[in-house]
């Protein structure tokens, strides 16, 4: 068996039909780590969904019971980008819950990996960007509230700066909040994070892994967290519909061992959440995320070295 468990749910799928967010990743990524023979069947737990309580620990009541009802209103769906449904419901619960279970399984064996979440735009009234409910700040909250964990770190490399999840732990001394993302793309407005790394249009593997091993080094050492949420988004990558950055595989996979090694070597567990992806070939997506979890087993078995 793996040194840590993946978290999947066949309802993960958000039902979207021919979108940009291809959510048929998260099955996909699945069979390629089983076909492969990295992980086996027993290497993955299925989460419960998220209860109604989990998600008021982060959003507002009104926002939980609109979208479990189907009661939205006309602008709140538009701003969702991505249609509404039952079973978008159901996918952004168990993802949710996953989020969760992975968090508690990462504070036991340094690492949980989650195959879906990372719903990074959402904030506590609205959702907006294809993210209805931010999965990491009920995952930070809950561990938070069982006791399993005090100060928590969020790693947004995602291509997209994680508004929604600054905006929910804008000064909570308890959260850092760390993104690096391309300056010049969605959202337009970026509330602050703890600590944001604008990038230029173009910027490739070099400057991108110069700039996050200083921030993450920074940023871990003066905070000290007990748990780092790593979202881990393949939108960096040179041929992605939604970024405009220049990463090759091999600077995403050496982005992801930069988050693993740093934050294991400073004896913090890693949630790992999935977020974007939008290769124009969803293999491609798919690979880069299948490498994150070969970077997650390489970082936690060279501690034992």
């Amino acid at each position: 068996m793996l040194p840590f468990r993946f978290v999947y749910h066949s309802r993960y799928d958000l039902n979207l039909g021919d979108h940009v967010f291809a959510a048929a990743k998260y099955e996909m990524m699945r069979e390629r780590l089983l076909e492969e023979g990295f992980a086996s069947l027993d290497d993955f737990a299925a989460p419960e969904p998220a209860t109604d309580d989990d998600m008021i620990l982060v959003h507002d009541e009104g926002w939980v019971k609109r979208l479990s009802t189907g009661t939205l209103g006309y602008f709140e769906i538009l701003k969702l980008e991505i249609p509404y449904s039952r079973k978008m419901v159901e996918g952004v619960w168990h993802a949710t819950g996953g989020s969760m279970l992975a968090a508690r399984l990462a504070m036991r064996d340094r690492i949980g990996f989650n195959i879906g979440g990372g719903f990074h735009h959402a904030f506590a009234g609205h959702g907006e960007g294809f993210c209805a409910i931010n999965d990491i700040a009920v995952a930070v909250r809950r561990v938070q509230r069982d006791g399993l964990a005090a100060r928590a770190m969020v790693v947004d490399c995602d291509v997209h700066h994680g508004n929604g999840t600054a905006a929910i732990f804008a000064g909570d001394p308890s959260v850092f909040t760390f993104s690096i993302h391309q300056r010049d793309n969605y959202p337009h407005e970026k509330p602050p994070s703890d600590l944001d790394i604008h990038l230029e249009d173009g910027v490739g593997d070099k400057e991108y892994l110069e700039r996050l091993e200083e921030g993450l080094v920074s940023s871990l050492d003066a905070f000290q967290p007990d748990i780092v949420v790593y979202v881990a988004g393949a939108d960096p990558y040179q041929l992605d519909q939604l970024g405009g950055l220049r990463l090759t595989m091999e600077g995403l996979r050496r982005r992801d061992r930069l988050v693993f090694d740093h934050a294991l070597a400073r004896g913090a567990a890693v949630c790992v959440v999935l977020a974007g992806g939008y290769a124009f070939e969803v293999r491609d997506t798919v690979a880069i995320h299948v490498n994150t979890a070969h970077a997650a087993r390489q970082a936690i078995e060279a501690l034992a070295l």
